[in-house]
Protein backbone atom coordinates (compact mmCIF):
# COMPACT_ATOMS: atom_id res chain seq x y z
CA UNK A 1 0.00 0.00 0.00
CA UNK A 2 1.59 3.07 -1.33
CA UNK A 3 -0.08 5.43 1.11
CA UNK A 4 -1.96 5.37 4.49
CA UNK A 5 -3.28 8.51 5.15
CA UNK A 6 -3.36 8.32 9.28
CA UNK A 7 -6.11 5.50 9.99
CA UNK A 8 -7.59 5.20 6.80
CA UNK A 9 -6.74 3.21 4.05
CA UNK A 10 -7.76 4.38 0.70
CA UNK A 11 -10.05 2.76 -1.49
CA UNK A 12 -8.78 0.98 -4.15
CA UNK A 13 -11.12 -0.39 -7.51
CA UNK A 14 -12.03 -3.75 -7.52
CA UNK A 15 -10.19 -5.58 -9.97
CA UNK A 16 -10.35 -8.84 -10.81
CA UNK A 17 -7.95 -11.33 -9.22
CA UNK A 18 -4.96 -12.07 -11.60
CA UNK A 19 -4.64 -15.86 -10.31
CA UNK A 20 -1.02 -17.23 -11.38
CA UNK A 21 -1.96 -19.84 -13.97
CA UNK A 22 -0.45 -23.41 -14.41
CA UNK A 23 1.50 -24.21 -17.57
CA UNK A 24 -0.26 -25.96 -20.44
CA UNK A 25 -1.29 -28.87 -19.60
CA UNK A 26 -0.87 -30.92 -22.90
CA UNK A 27 2.60 -32.68 -23.19
CA UNK A 28 5.80 -31.18 -26.00
CA UNK A 29 5.84 -33.35 -28.75
CA UNK A 30 2.67 -34.60 -29.14
CA UNK A 31 -0.48 -33.51 -31.10
CA UNK A 32 -3.00 -31.48 -29.27
CA UNK A 33 -6.02 -33.54 -30.49
CA UNK A 34 -4.34 -36.90 -30.03
CA UNK A 35 -3.32 -36.44 -26.75
CA UNK A 36 -6.32 -34.55 -25.43
CA UNK A 37 -8.34 -37.73 -26.57
CA UNK A 38 -5.88 -40.00 -24.86
CA UNK A 39 -6.69 -38.16 -21.53
CA UNK A 40 -10.35 -37.91 -22.43
CA UNK A 41 -10.22 -41.92 -22.69
CA UNK A 42 -7.99 -42.94 -19.69
CA UNK A 43 -10.12 -40.13 -17.62
CA UNK A 44 -12.98 -41.86 -18.62
CA UNK A 45 -11.92 -45.14 -17.91
CA UNK A 46 -11.24 -43.78 -14.23
CA UNK A 47 -14.57 -42.59 -13.89
CA UNK A 48 -12.94 -39.48 -13.52
CA UNK A 49 -14.96 -37.01 -16.75
CA UNK A 50 -16.64 -37.80 -20.00
CA UNK A 51 -15.04 -37.86 -23.11
CA UNK A 52 -15.38 -34.60 -25.03
CA UNK A 53 -15.18 -32.69 -21.44
CA UNK A 54 -12.11 -30.68 -20.56
CA UNK A 55 -10.04 -32.90 -17.72
CA UNK A 56 -10.40 -31.79 -14.58
CA UNK A 57 -8.15 -33.68 -12.72
CA UNK A 58 -10.51 -35.20 -10.09
CA UNK A 59 -10.28 -38.07 -7.65
CA UNK A 60 -13.25 -39.34 -6.31
CA UNK A 61 -12.17 -40.62 -3.06
CA UNK A 62 -15.49 -41.80 -1.90
CA UNK A 63 -14.30 -45.43 -3.42
CA UNK A 64 -12.30 -47.75 -2.16
CA UNK A 65 -8.88 -47.47 -2.61
CA UNK A 66 -6.63 -49.55 -4.70
CA UNK A 67 -4.01 -50.72 -1.90
CA UNK A 68 -4.29 -50.48 1.52
CA UNK A 69 -0.81 -51.14 3.57
CA UNK A 70 0.49 -51.16 7.50
CA UNK A 71 3.17 -51.03 9.50
CA UNK A 72 2.99 -52.76 12.63
CA UNK A 73 6.05 -52.86 15.24
CA UNK A 74 6.77 -56.28 13.44
CA UNK A 75 7.40 -55.00 9.80
CA UNK A 76 5.39 -53.99 6.83
CA UNK A 77 2.28 -55.61 5.58
CA UNK A 78 0.80 -55.43 2.05
CA UNK A 79 -3.17 -56.30 3.47
CA UNK A 80 -4.61 -58.96 0.64
CA UNK A 81 -8.48 -57.22 -0.34
CA UNK A 82 -10.97 -59.79 0.04
CA UNK A 83 -14.82 -58.55 -1.18
CA UNK A 84 -16.72 -55.48 0.44
CA UNK A 85 -14.10 -53.21 1.31
CA UNK A 86 -11.69 -55.76 3.62
CA UNK A 87 -8.74 -55.76 3.55
CA UNK A 88 -6.44 -58.75 5.65
CA UNK A 89 -2.72 -59.25 6.34
CA UNK A 90 -0.31 -59.68 9.59
CA UNK A 91 -3.13 -60.24 11.78
CA UNK A 92 -4.80 -56.83 11.10
CA UNK A 93 -8.37 -56.33 9.23
CA UNK A 94 -8.74 -52.62 7.22
CA UNK A 95 -12.21 -52.10 6.39
CA UNK A 96 -13.29 -49.19 4.29
CA UNK A 97 -17.67 -48.55 4.10
CA UNK A 98 -19.24 -45.75 2.46
CA UNK A 99 -21.34 -43.62 4.80
CA UNK A 100 -23.64 -40.71 3.97
CA UNK A 101 -20.05 -37.65 4.46
CA UNK A 102 -17.40 -40.02 3.36
CA UNK A 103 -15.45 -43.18 3.59
CA UNK A 104 -14.79 -44.45 6.83
CA UNK A 105 -12.08 -46.22 7.54
CA UNK A 106 -11.66 -48.95 10.41
CA UNK A 107 -8.83 -51.12 11.55
CA UNK A 108 -9.25 -54.50 14.12
CA UNK A 109 -5.62 -55.69 15.74
CA UNK A 110 -5.83 -58.19 18.14
CA UNK A 111 -2.52 -58.77 19.64
CA UNK A 112 -0.45 -56.57 17.01
CA UNK A 113 1.10 -53.32 17.86
CA UNK A 114 -0.11 -51.26 14.96
CA UNK A 115 1.69 -47.66 13.92
CA UNK A 116 0.61 -46.60 10.46
CA UNK A 117 -2.49 -47.72 7.92
CA UNK A 118 -1.15 -46.17 4.09
CA UNK A 119 -4.43 -45.63 1.32
CA UNK A 120 -3.51 -45.48 -1.96
CA UNK A 121 -5.78 -44.04 -4.83
CA UNK A 122 -4.67 -44.39 -8.44
CA UNK A 123 -5.22 -41.60 -10.64
CA UNK A 124 -3.91 -39.47 -12.93
CA UNK A 125 -2.85 -35.97 -10.94
CA UNK A 126 -1.35 -33.15 -13.33
CA UNK A 127 2.01 -32.16 -11.96
CA UNK A 128 1.42 -28.30 -13.13
CA UNK A 129 -1.34 -27.77 -11.13
CA UNK A 130 -0.75 -25.80 -7.76
CA UNK A 131 -1.10 -27.90 -4.66
CA UNK A 132 -1.64 -26.58 -1.25
CA UNK A 133 -1.69 -28.52 2.68
CA UNK A 134 -2.57 -27.91 6.01
CA UNK A 135 -0.16 -27.31 9.19
CA UNK A 136 0.15 -30.08 11.86
CA UNK A 137 -0.62 -27.29 14.58
CA UNK A 138 0.23 -24.09 13.83
CA UNK A 139 1.37 -22.38 10.27
CA UNK A 140 5.20 -21.17 10.82
CA UNK A 141 5.44 -18.82 8.46
CA UNK A 142 5.53 -21.50 5.18
CA UNK A 143 2.11 -22.34 3.53
CA UNK A 144 2.42 -21.50 -0.04
CA UNK A 145 0.59 -23.02 -3.01
CA UNK A 146 3.32 -25.12 -4.84
CA UNK A 147 3.40 -27.88 -7.79
CA UNK A 148 3.47 -31.36 -7.30
CA UNK A 149 5.86 -32.53 -4.99
CA UNK A 150 5.73 -36.19 -4.32
CA UNK A 151 8.00 -36.16 -1.30
CA UNK A 152 5.60 -32.73 -0.03
CA UNK A 153 3.96 -33.88 3.30
CA UNK A 154 0.65 -32.51 3.61
CA UNK A 155 -1.03 -32.59 6.65
CA UNK A 156 -5.11 -33.33 7.19
CA UNK A 157 -5.94 -32.29 3.76
CA UNK A 158 -4.83 -30.89 0.74
CA UNK A 159 -5.96 -28.49 -2.56
CA UNK A 160 -5.27 -28.74 -6.03
CA UNK A 161 -6.48 -25.69 -8.56
CA UNK A 162 -5.08 -25.00 -12.21
CA UNK A 163 -6.81 -21.37 -11.53
CA UNK A 164 -10.10 -22.33 -12.86
CA UNK A 165 -11.46 -24.89 -10.77
CA UNK A 166 -10.39 -26.52 -7.44
CA UNK A 167 -10.69 -29.80 -5.59
CA UNK A 168 -10.19 -30.51 -2.19
CA UNK A 169 -8.97 -34.07 -0.29
CA UNK A 170 -9.19 -34.70 3.51
CA UNK A 171 -10.00 -36.29 6.21
CA UNK A 172 -12.65 -35.41 8.67
CA UNK A 173 -12.43 -33.04 11.64
CA UNK A 174 -11.57 -35.48 14.69
CA UNK A 175 -10.37 -38.41 13.23
CA UNK A 176 -8.38 -40.87 15.46
CA UNK A 177 -5.50 -40.70 13.51
CA UNK A 178 -2.89 -38.31 12.80
CA UNK A 179 -3.52 -37.88 8.89
CA UNK A 180 -1.47 -36.63 6.07
CA UNK A 181 -1.20 -36.65 2.65
CA UNK A 182 1.28 -36.91 -0.60
CA UNK A 183 0.29 -36.62 -4.02
CA UNK A 184 2.37 -38.37 -7.33
CA UNK A 185 1.57 -38.25 -11.07
CA UNK A 186 0.40 -41.23 -10.74
CA UNK A 187 -2.17 -41.30 -7.25
CA UNK A 188 -2.75 -40.21 -4.11
CA UNK A 189 -1.67 -41.35 -0.75
CA UNK A 190 -3.37 -41.70 2.55
CA UNK A 191 -0.75 -42.28 5.67
CA UNK A 192 -2.94 -42.40 8.88
CA UNK A 193 -1.08 -42.58 12.06
CA UNK A 194 -2.49 -44.82 14.59
CA UNK A 195 0.78 -45.01 17.12
CA UNK A 196 0.23 -44.24 20.86
CA UNK A 197 3.58 -42.15 21.29
CA UNK A 198 5.98 -43.23 18.71
CA UNK A 199 5.15 -47.08 20.17
CA UNK A 200 2.44 -49.22 18.52
CA UNK A 201 -1.09 -49.27 19.60
CA UNK A 202 -2.19 -51.75 21.38
CA UNK A 203 -6.22 -51.71 19.92
CA UNK A 204 -7.04 -55.32 22.07
CA UNK A 205 -10.39 -56.65 20.63
CA UNK A 206 -11.00 -53.26 20.26
CA UNK A 207 -12.59 -51.93 16.33
CA UNK A 208 -10.89 -48.42 15.94
CA UNK A 209 -12.65 -46.27 13.84
CA UNK A 210 -9.56 -44.46 11.86
CA UNK A 211 -10.79 -41.36 10.12
CA UNK A 212 -13.65 -40.60 7.94
CA UNK A 213 -12.13 -39.36 4.19
CA UNK A 214 -13.74 -36.82 2.31
CA UNK A 215 -13.26 -35.07 -1.20
CA UNK A 216 -15.27 -32.05 -2.84
CA UNK A 217 -15.20 -31.87 -6.33
CA UNK A 218 -14.57 -27.91 -7.20
CA UNK A 219 -16.93 -25.57 -9.65
CA UNK A 220 -16.20 -23.92 -12.90
CA UNK A 221 -15.62 -20.03 -12.06
CA UNK A 222 -15.24 -20.84 -8.09
CA UNK A 223 -11.84 -18.93 -6.91
CA UNK A 224 -9.99 -21.45 -4.98
CA UNK A 225 -10.82 -19.33 -1.42
CA UNK A 226 -14.32 -20.04 -1.78
CA UNK A 227 -13.40 -23.79 -2.85
CA UNK A 228 -11.33 -24.26 0.13
CA UNK A 229 -14.00 -22.35 2.74
CA UNK A 230 -16.46 -24.49 1.27
CA UNK A 231 -14.13 -27.65 1.66
CA UNK A 232 -13.49 -26.64 5.18
CA UNK A 233 -16.79 -26.44 6.06
CA UNK A 234 -17.51 -29.86 5.03
CA UNK A 235 -14.71 -31.29 6.94
CA UNK A 236 -16.31 -30.09 9.81
CA UNK A 237 -20.10 -30.46 9.74
CA UNK A 238 -20.19 -29.13 13.61
CA UNK A 239 -18.17 -26.62 14.34
CA UNK A 240 -18.51 -24.33 17.57
CA UNK A 241 -17.84 -20.37 17.08
CA UNK A 242 -18.20 -17.52 19.44
CA UNK A 243 -21.41 -15.87 19.53
CA UNK A 244 -19.74 -12.41 18.74
CA UNK A 245 -16.83 -11.00 16.96
CA UNK A 246 -14.10 -11.59 19.49
CA UNK A 247 -11.49 -8.69 19.80
CA UNK A 248 -9.32 -6.89 22.64
CA UNK A 249 -6.30 -6.61 24.34
CA UNK A 250 -3.76 -8.95 24.93
CA UNK A 251 -0.40 -8.01 27.55
CA UNK A 252 2.52 -10.41 25.90
CA UNK A 253 3.63 -8.21 22.95
CA UNK A 254 3.89 -4.97 25.54
CA UNK A 255 4.86 -6.91 28.44
CA UNK A 256 6.70 -10.55 27.94
CA UNK A 257 5.93 -11.81 31.02
CA UNK A 258 6.58 -8.86 32.70
CA UNK A 259 3.22 -7.54 33.48
CA UNK A 260 1.98 -6.40 36.80
CA UNK A 261 -1.44 -6.17 37.77
CA UNK A 262 -2.17 -2.28 38.08
CA UNK A 263 -0.42 -1.72 34.65
CA UNK A 264 -2.65 -4.51 33.44
CA UNK A 265 -5.65 -2.78 34.63
CA UNK A 266 -4.39 0.21 33.55
CA UNK A 267 -3.88 -1.08 30.26
CA UNK A 268 -7.54 -2.48 29.91
CA UNK A 269 -9.46 1.08 30.79
CA UNK A 270 -7.45 2.27 27.76
CA UNK A 271 -8.65 -0.62 25.78
CA UNK A 272 -12.16 0.00 26.76
CA UNK A 273 -11.86 3.78 26.14
CA UNK A 274 -11.17 3.24 22.73
CA UNK A 275 -13.53 0.60 21.69
CA UNK A 276 -17.67 1.25 21.35
CA UNK A 277 -19.59 2.50 23.81
CA UNK A 278 -22.36 0.00 23.84
CA UNK A 279 -22.63 -3.52 22.50
CA UNK A 280 -20.00 -5.77 21.89
CA UNK A 281 -17.13 -5.65 24.64
CA UNK A 282 -13.69 -6.05 24.55
CA UNK A 283 -11.93 -8.75 26.23
CA UNK A 284 -8.83 -8.26 28.17
CA UNK A 285 -6.53 -11.59 28.12
CA UNK A 286 -3.39 -11.36 30.71
CA UNK A 287 -1.16 -14.15 29.68
CA UNK A 288 1.76 -15.98 30.40
CA UNK A 289 3.77 -13.62 33.46
CA UNK A 290 0.48 -14.09 36.55
CA UNK A 291 1.38 -17.49 37.85
CA UNK A 292 2.91 -18.35 41.09
CA UNK A 293 6.07 -19.88 39.60
CA UNK A 294 6.62 -17.61 36.89
CA UNK A 295 10.75 -16.84 36.49
CA UNK A 296 10.94 -13.72 35.15
CA UNK A 297 13.96 -14.49 33.38
CA UNK A 298 12.05 -16.20 30.41
CA UNK A 299 10.59 -19.50 31.48
CA UNK A 300 6.87 -19.99 32.41
CA UNK A 301 5.98 -21.78 35.50
CA UNK A 302 4.79 -25.07 35.71
CA UNK A 303 2.11 -24.29 38.50
CA UNK A 304 0.31 -24.88 40.54
CA UNK A 305 -2.46 -22.70 38.69
CA UNK A 306 -4.08 -21.93 41.98
CA UNK A 307 -2.91 -17.76 42.87
CA UNK A 308 -0.62 -15.31 41.75
CA UNK A 309 3.19 -14.53 41.69
CA UNK A 310 3.71 -11.58 44.08
CA UNK A 311 5.75 -9.76 41.22
CA UNK A 312 1.95 -9.36 39.14
CA UNK A 313 0.21 -7.98 42.34
CA UNK A 314 0.29 -8.05 46.11
CA UNK A 315 -2.67 -6.82 47.07
CA UNK A 316 -5.46 -8.25 43.84
CA UNK A 317 -6.23 -11.95 43.92
CA UNK A 318 -7.30 -13.49 40.60
CA UNK A 319 -10.86 -13.36 41.27
CA UNK A 320 -10.62 -9.51 42.16
CA UNK A 321 -8.92 -8.67 39.31
CA UNK A 322 -11.31 -10.84 37.11
CA UNK A 323 -13.63 -8.79 38.68
CA UNK A 324 -11.98 -5.04 37.97
CA UNK A 325 -11.73 -5.88 34.84
CA UNK A 326 -15.22 -6.39 34.13
CA UNK A 327 -15.95 -3.61 36.02
CA UNK A 328 -13.94 -1.34 33.31
CA UNK A 329 -16.17 -2.49 31.09
CA UNK A 330 -14.08 -5.21 29.22
CA UNK A 331 -14.48 -9.43 29.81
CA UNK A 332 -11.32 -11.02 31.46
CA UNK A 333 -9.79 -13.69 29.57
CA UNK A 334 -6.46 -15.68 31.13
CA UNK A 335 -3.68 -17.74 29.70
CA UNK A 336 -2.72 -21.22 31.41
CA UNK A 337 -0.09 -24.22 30.35
CA UNK A 338 -1.88 -27.17 32.08
CA UNK A 339 0.45 -30.18 31.02
CA UNK A 340 3.60 -28.95 32.48
CA UNK A 341 4.60 -30.54 35.69
CA UNK A 342 5.13 -29.00 38.81
CA UNK A 343 7.55 -30.81 41.34
CA UNK A 344 4.78 -31.90 43.64
CA UNK A 345 2.80 -34.50 41.33
CA UNK A 346 3.56 -38.11 41.01
CA UNK A 347 6.35 -39.84 38.81
CA UNK A 348 2.99 -42.08 37.51
CA UNK A 349 1.60 -38.81 35.84
CA UNK A 350 4.17 -37.60 33.93
CA UNK A 351 4.84 -38.02 30.22
CA UNK A 352 7.69 -41.22 29.49
CA UNK A 353 9.06 -39.09 26.91
CA UNK A 354 9.71 -36.33 28.94
CA UNK A 355 9.37 -36.22 33.03
CA UNK A 356 8.11 -32.38 32.92
CA UNK A 357 5.55 -32.93 31.34
CA UNK A 358 2.30 -34.30 32.17
CA UNK A 359 0.77 -37.42 30.41
CA UNK A 360 -2.90 -37.06 29.27
CA UNK A 361 -3.62 -40.32 28.92
CA UNK A 362 -3.66 -41.08 32.39
CA UNK A 363 -7.10 -40.22 34.11
CA UNK A 364 -5.72 -38.42 37.59
CA UNK A 365 -3.88 -35.95 34.68
CA UNK A 366 -7.05 -35.55 33.22
CA UNK A 367 -9.11 -34.60 36.57
CA UNK A 368 -6.17 -31.95 37.07
CA UNK A 369 -6.23 -30.34 34.04
CA UNK A 370 -10.55 -30.34 34.59
CA UNK A 371 -10.00 -29.05 38.22
CA UNK A 372 -7.08 -26.17 36.75
CA UNK A 373 -10.12 -24.93 34.00
CA UNK A 374 -12.47 -24.95 36.45
CA UNK A 375 -10.65 -23.04 39.27
CA UNK A 376 -10.09 -20.30 36.02
CA UNK A 377 -13.51 -20.17 35.30
CA UNK A 378 -14.88 -19.93 38.82
CA UNK A 379 -12.37 -17.37 39.42
CA UNK A 380 -14.48 -14.96 36.92
CA UNK A 381 -12.50 -15.31 33.31
CA UNK A 382 -14.66 -15.81 30.42
CA UNK A 383 -12.01 -16.59 28.11
CA UNK A 384 -9.38 -19.43 28.83
CA UNK A 385 -6.46 -19.83 26.36
CA UNK A 386 -4.55 -22.87 26.99
CA UNK A 387 -0.82 -22.87 25.56
CA UNK A 388 2.04 -25.67 25.04
CA UNK A 389 0.12 -28.92 24.68
CA UNK A 390 1.44 -30.36 21.55
CA UNK A 391 4.55 -29.35 22.01
CA UNK A 392 5.00 -30.83 25.58
CA UNK A 393 2.81 -34.21 24.06
CA UNK A 394 5.51 -34.51 21.25
CA UNK A 395 8.54 -32.98 22.25
CA UNK A 396 8.33 -31.06 18.64
CA UNK A 397 6.76 -27.62 17.43
CA UNK A 398 5.29 -27.62 13.71
CA UNK A 399 8.36 -26.38 11.73
CA UNK A 400 10.28 -29.57 12.98
CA UNK A 401 7.81 -31.92 12.42
CA UNK A 402 8.02 -33.74 9.29
CA UNK A 403 6.58 -36.79 8.06
CA UNK A 404 5.62 -37.93 11.66
CA UNK A 405 3.79 -35.48 14.26
CA UNK A 406 6.24 -37.36 17.32
CA UNK A 407 9.60 -39.58 17.05
CA UNK A 408 9.24 -43.54 17.03
CA UNK A 409 10.11 -45.04 20.59
CA UNK A 410 8.10 -43.85 23.66
CA UNK A 411 4.58 -44.56 24.29
CA UNK A 412 1.46 -43.37 26.60
CA UNK A 413 0.88 -44.47 29.72
CA UNK A 414 -2.45 -46.29 28.45
CA UNK A 415 -1.27 -48.52 25.04
CA UNK A 416 -4.72 -49.23 23.97
CA UNK A 417 -5.48 -45.38 22.60
CA UNK A 418 -3.61 -43.52 19.78
CA UNK A 419 -2.52 -40.02 20.02
CA UNK A 420 -5.19 -38.54 18.77
CA UNK A 421 -7.57 -40.18 20.51
CA UNK A 422 -5.69 -39.38 24.21
CA UNK A 423 -4.81 -35.46 22.43
CA UNK A 424 -8.83 -35.38 21.84
CA UNK A 425 -9.46 -36.62 25.05
CA UNK A 426 -7.53 -33.98 26.61
CA UNK A 427 -9.04 -30.95 24.35
CA UNK A 428 -12.67 -32.69 25.42
CA UNK A 429 -11.63 -32.29 29.36
CA UNK A 430 -10.83 -28.57 28.84
CA UNK A 431 -14.10 -28.04 26.93
CA UNK A 432 -16.25 -29.72 29.89
CA UNK A 433 -15.03 -27.69 32.63
CA UNK A 434 -15.09 -24.59 30.81
CA UNK A 435 -18.46 -24.97 30.23
CA UNK A 436 -20.81 -23.62 28.09
CA UNK A 437 -20.31 -19.78 28.53
CA UNK A 438 -16.36 -19.46 28.61
CA UNK A 439 -14.79 -19.25 25.12
CA UNK A 440 -11.79 -21.67 24.86
CA UNK A 441 -9.25 -20.92 22.69
CA UNK A 442 -6.09 -23.19 21.74
CA UNK A 443 -2.78 -22.09 21.25
CA UNK A 444 0.01 -24.70 19.87
CA UNK A 445 -3.02 -26.87 19.21
CA UNK A 446 -4.12 -29.40 16.56
CA UNK A 447 -7.25 -27.70 14.49
CA UNK A 448 -7.78 -30.55 13.10
CA UNK A 449 -8.95 -32.31 16.66
CA UNK A 450 -9.64 -29.02 18.19
CA UNK A 451 -12.78 -28.14 15.54
CA UNK A 452 -16.23 -28.69 17.28
CA UNK A 453 -14.70 -28.34 20.92
CA UNK A 454 -12.83 -24.74 20.91
CA UNK A 455 -14.68 -21.46 19.90
CA UNK A 456 -11.33 -20.02 18.91
CA UNK A 457 -7.30 -21.26 17.55
CA UNK A 458 -4.31 -19.07 17.60
CA UNK A 459 -3.53 -20.44 13.74
CA UNK A 460 -0.05 -19.25 13.35
CA UNK A 461 3.13 -18.35 15.72
CA UNK A 462 3.88 -15.74 17.89
CA UNK A 463 3.79 -12.27 15.98
CA UNK A 464 6.47 -9.39 17.63
CA UNK A 465 5.60 -6.66 19.68
CA UNK A 466 9.44 -6.25 18.73
CA UNK A 467 10.27 -7.30 14.56
CA UNK A 468 7.73 -6.58 12.00
CA UNK A 469 9.60 -9.62 9.88
CA UNK A 470 8.30 -11.75 12.26
CA UNK A 471 5.08 -10.36 12.35
CA UNK A 472 4.65 -10.29 8.55
CA UNK A 473 6.28 -13.85 7.88
CA UNK A 474 3.92 -15.70 10.74
CA UNK A 475 0.77 -13.45 10.51
CA UNK A 476 0.26 -12.78 6.93
CA UNK A 477 0.88 -15.73 5.97
CA UNK A 478 -1.00 -17.97 8.62
CA UNK A 479 -4.29 -15.80 8.23
CA UNK A 480 -4.17 -15.62 4.52
CA UNK A 481 -3.85 -19.78 4.06
CA UNK A 482 -5.75 -21.15 6.72
CA UNK A 483 -8.63 -17.84 6.78
CA UNK A 484 -10.58 -20.80 4.94
CA UNK A 485 -11.03 -22.79 8.30
CA UNK A 486 -12.76 -19.26 9.92
CA UNK A 487 -16.23 -20.21 10.88
CA UNK A 488 -15.66 -23.50 9.44
CA UNK A 489 -13.41 -25.12 11.83
CA UNK A 490 -13.29 -22.15 14.90
CA UNK A 491 -12.74 -18.45 14.89
CA UNK A 492 -9.02 -17.91 13.39
CA UNK A 493 -6.98 -15.96 15.60
CA UNK A 494 -4.39 -15.10 13.63
CA UNK A 495 -2.50 -13.25 16.76
CA UNK A 496 -1.72 -9.65 17.89
CA UNK A 497 -0.64 -6.43 16.61
CA UNK A 498 2.03 -5.70 19.11
CA UNK A 499 4.36 -2.55 20.10
CA UNK A 500 6.32 -3.04 23.52
CA UNK A 501 7.93 0.63 23.20
CA UNK A 502 6.69 3.03 21.55
CA UNK A 503 7.22 2.21 17.27
CA UNK A 504 9.42 -0.54 18.25
CA UNK A 505 8.02 -1.66 15.08
CA UNK A 506 7.66 0.74 12.37
CA UNK A 507 4.08 2.43 12.44
CA UNK A 508 3.29 2.30 9.16
CA UNK A 509 3.94 -1.48 8.78
CA UNK A 510 1.97 -2.32 12.01
CA UNK A 511 -0.60 -0.10 10.79
CA UNK A 512 -1.13 -2.31 7.67
CA UNK A 513 -1.40 -5.35 10.20
CA UNK A 514 -4.02 -3.51 12.34
CA UNK A 515 -6.19 -2.72 9.45
CA UNK A 516 -5.97 -6.27 7.91
CA UNK A 517 -7.11 -8.05 11.04
CA UNK A 518 -9.88 -5.00 11.78
CA UNK A 519 -11.52 -5.94 8.73
CA UNK A 520 -10.86 -9.32 7.85
CA UNK A 521 -13.57 -10.82 10.05
CA UNK A 522 -11.32 -12.78 11.90
CA UNK A 523 -10.34 -11.73 15.64
CA UNK A 524 -8.59 -8.66 16.77
CA UNK A 525 -6.25 -8.39 19.23
CA UNK A 526 -3.74 -5.60 20.56
CA UNK A 527 -0.83 -5.09 22.88
CA UNK A 528 -0.87 -1.65 23.20
CA UNK A 529 0.64 -0.27 26.80
CA UNK A 530 -1.42 3.53 26.96
CA UNK A 531 2.54 5.40 27.32
CA UNK A 532 3.63 3.74 23.61
CA UNK A 533 0.63 5.30 22.06
CA UNK A 534 0.74 8.58 19.75
CA UNK A 535 -1.90 10.26 19.02
CA UNK A 536 -2.27 8.88 15.47
CA UNK A 537 -2.24 5.54 16.57
CA UNK A 538 -4.93 6.00 19.13
CA UNK A 539 -7.20 6.76 16.52
CA UNK A 540 -6.26 4.24 14.32
CA UNK A 541 -7.19 1.69 17.81
CA UNK A 542 -10.31 3.12 17.82
CA UNK A 543 -11.05 2.75 14.04
CA UNK A 544 -9.39 -0.65 14.14
CA UNK A 545 -11.80 -2.03 17.45
CA UNK A 546 -14.97 -0.02 15.78
CA UNK A 547 -14.58 -2.62 12.57
CA UNK A 548 -13.63 -5.65 14.82
CA UNK A 549 -16.35 -5.24 17.22
CA UNK A 550 -19.20 -5.84 14.43
CA UNK A 551 -19.68 -9.33 12.18
CA UNK A 552 -17.91 -8.51 8.73
CA UNK A 553 -16.90 -10.41 5.42
CA UNK A 554 -14.53 -13.06 5.64
CA UNK A 555 -11.40 -11.04 4.06
CA UNK A 556 -9.79 -13.17 0.97
CA UNK A 557 -6.14 -12.82 -0.13
CA UNK A 558 -6.59 -12.38 -3.79
CA UNK A 559 -2.58 -13.22 -5.07
CA UNK A 560 -2.20 -16.09 -2.99
CA UNK A 561 -1.53 -18.26 -5.78
CA UNK A 562 1.68 -16.48 -6.11
CA UNK A 563 3.19 -15.63 -2.89
CA UNK A 564 3.50 -16.37 0.75
CA UNK A 565 2.75 -12.78 2.02
CA UNK A 566 -0.41 -11.82 -0.11
CA UNK A 567 -0.77 -7.51 -0.58
CA UNK A 568 -3.82 -7.89 -2.22
CA UNK A 569 -6.52 -8.44 -0.48
CA UNK A 570 -10.65 -8.14 -0.72
CA UNK A 571 -12.09 -6.66 2.36
CA UNK A 572 -15.78 -6.13 2.74
CA UNK A 573 -16.32 -5.42 -0.61
CA UNK A 574 -12.84 -3.50 -1.53
CA UNK A 575 -9.41 -4.67 -2.82
CA UNK A 576 -7.03 -3.31 -0.91
CA UNK A 577 -3.62 -3.27 -1.65
CA UNK A 578 -0.56 -3.39 0.94
CA UNK A 579 3.24 -2.79 1.09
CA UNK A 580 4.69 -5.61 3.60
Amino acid sequence: MTDIPKFAIPTISLAKPRHRRPTNLRPHGVANDLWFKAAALLLAFCGLTSIGAEPDFFCNLRRLPDSVSAITENGVFELNPSPHGIWNGGGITATAHLRRDGLVLEAAAPGVALKHLLLRWKTAMPSNWLYLGDAWERDYGDLEWKPLDAKRVMPWYFLATNGKITHGYGVQTGPSAICHWTVDPAGIMLYADVRCGGRGVELGRRTLEVCTVVCRRGHEGETPFAAARAFCRQMCPRPRLPKEPVYGFNDWYCAYGRDTASQFLKDTAFIVSLSPKSGNRPFAVVDDGWEITRDLSGANGPGPWNRVNPKFSRTLTMPQLARRIRALGARPGIWVRPLQASPDQPRSWRLARDRNCLDPSVPAVLAYVRRTIKRLRGWGFELIKHDYTTEDITGLWGFQMKNEMTPDGWAFADRGRTTAEIIRGLYRAIRQAAGHHVLVIGCDTIGHLSAGLFEMQRIGDDTSGEEWARTRKMGVNCLAFRAPQHDAFFAVDADCVGQVRANSVPWQKNLQWLYLLAHSGAPLFVSFAPDTVSPEQEQALRAAFQAAAKPQPLGQPLDWLDTRTPSRWRLDGREVTFSW
